[in-house]
């Protein structure tokens, strides 16, 4: 019987897990006898909803619709939130560590040696670990994870036709006025294409000697929302359907009305702006399903498809108009929901799983894929079981925070979320079962009062299991709170 790393059964719900060399879920192991390989494709400012196999009608991802059919996709799949606004920064940092929100050191641009990275280990144990793309948590941890690298960019976003990369610098210093090494750009070039070449060139010329980690990292489709002209032509702006809580504005001051992504549409939000908002972001997910077309062919061509394990996400999602807000700094669903698709050797073809996972959690279930010790350092739990078994569940609850401004708790049934901004309190409740899009609230309904109590409990526990201090709790007796209520 395993338990949650760290949090123990008040966190994960308990699951049986066999020896990695002996799970299997159909014919084919999960663990060959040779190695098996990993490519990992992040997708940037990607949010959940954003494929056309996994329900968006609207969209046009062939190649993302081929690997969901060749895989395992999860309807669950999220980030813990923000600590700055580049939400992306925690976000991929905690990819990398396997850490909680809270545990990051510096919200995450820094990474210390004693949180000890997913491609260490895969180093250790005789992975070729390879980095393309963006980079967003500094050259020294990139410099303690990667064996090789190319079209480095390091930074958080970038005109995506001229993106300021570096080669790979085996001193990991990276600096400008070294002889061996300056940045460039390839001029004209779109990201997606430029990191996309990358990849190709490398599984063409890949020796095979060892197994790869391949970690392709986009910066797309975050703005600049910038893309070949074809790919806009694919969409008619008249014809993308507003998200049904659209909002001209966000009914209160949630703490980051103004921070910079919220500033890339007018207040209050219009329809046609709104419209033309999305449309950018589909084209820019087709053009990036396109590269990644182009990747899996050269991974085909290569002979080593039938031997590599292929991942897929993005790294938090973006709201684009839903309740009145454009960016991902907050804890709606829109924002904190991301893709997750797993495909290759013995991971079950055409599946859905509706398991409670982070994105923190693929660093453990690499781990055990493999057959490594997953180290101390990391906080997720392995989620190999769930791709295995379409009625495993690891956790009963989610938890999310973003900054000192915002924290959430939800389970199947409901989601709360409290706010503390400058000392004004604000607090939603939803029926997220029956309420997907988070439009009801529910919070000052004397109906609701047992309902918001054990939710805030729910809450309370979710702090002392993730370590989450600091200022938003200051002052704050939710218990209290609740029976002023009514």
């Amino acid at each position: 019987m395993k338990i949650s790393r760290k949090l123990g059964a008040a966190l994960f719900l308990p699951v049986i897990i066999n020896p990695v060399m002996e799970i299997s879920c159909s014919s084919s192991p999960v663990m060959k006898k040779k190695p098996v390989n990993i490519l990992f494709l992040l997708a940037d400012d990607e949010r959940a909803g954003t494929i056309n196999s996994l329900g968006n009608s609207e969209i046009i991802t062939p190649n993302l619709d081929k690997l969901v059919r060749k895989g395992t996709s999860f309807t669950h799949a999220y980030i813990m939130g923000g600590s700055q606004g580049a939400v992306s920064v925690p976000s991929r940092a905690m990819i990398m560590t396997g850490r909680f929100l809270s545990h990051l050191e510096k919200t995450g641009t820094v990474i210390p040696e004693d949180q000890i990275m997913l491609c260490e280990v895969l180093k250790k144990a005789g992975y070729n670990t390879h980095g393309i793309g963006k980079w967003h948590n500094g050259p020294e941890s990139y410099a303690r994870s990667f064996l090789s690298g190319s079209e480095i960019f390091f930074g958080g976003m970038t005109d995506q036709f001229n993106v300021n990369v570096w080669n790979f610098d085996p001193s990991g210093k990276y600096k400008a006025d070294s002889v061996l090494n300056q940045p460039h750009i390839n001029k004209n070039k779109h990201s997606s294409e430029l990191f996309a070449d990358a990849a190709v060139n490398f599984l063409k010329n890949y020796k095979k000697d060892k197994p790869f980690f391949l970690y392709v990292a986009f910066t797309s489709p975050h703005d600049p929302r910038k893309m070949p002209p074809e790919y806009l032509k694919m969409y008619d702006t008249a014809k993308i359907k507003l998200p049904p809580n659209f909002m001209p504005q966000h009914n209160f001051d949630n703490g980051e009305l103004k921070v910079r992504d919220e500033l890339l549409a007018g207040f209050p939000r219009t329809i046609p702006e709104i419209k033309g908002h999305i449309r950018d972001y589909y084209a820019m997910i087709t053009h990036l399903d396109a590269q990644i077309g182009r990747i899996i062919d050269a991974l085909k061509e290569s002979g080593e498809y039938e031997n590599t394990i292929i991942i897929f996400s993005g790294d938090n999602g973006l709201a684009l108009g839903q309740h009145g807000l454009m960016g991902k700094q907050n804890v709606y669903e829109h924002s904190v929901g991301v893709p997750l698709i797993w495909s290759g050797p013995g991971i079950p073809e055409n599946q859905k799983r509706d398991a409670f996972v982070y994105l923190l959690d693929i660093y453990p279930t690499i781990c055990e894929i493999i057959g490594i010790k997953v180290p101390d350092s990391v906080d997720g739990t392995s989620i190999k079981q769930c791709i295995l078994d379409k009625n495993a569940q690891i956790r009963t609850s989610l938890y999310f925070s973003y900054r000192d401004f915002q924290r959430s708790v939800r389970d199947r049934e409901y989601k709360l979320i409290e706010y503390n901004v400058s000392g004004k309190r604000t607090t939603q409740l939803f029926n997220i079962g029956a309420d997907p899009w988070e439009k009801n609230n529910l919070a000052d309904d004397p109906e609701y009062r047992n309902k918001l109590k054990s939710m805030r409990k729910a809450m309370l526990e979710q702090k002392k299991l993730t370590d989450d201090n600091g200022p938003f709790w200051e002052g704050i007796d939710f218990i209290k709170e609740t029976d002023s209520l009514y």
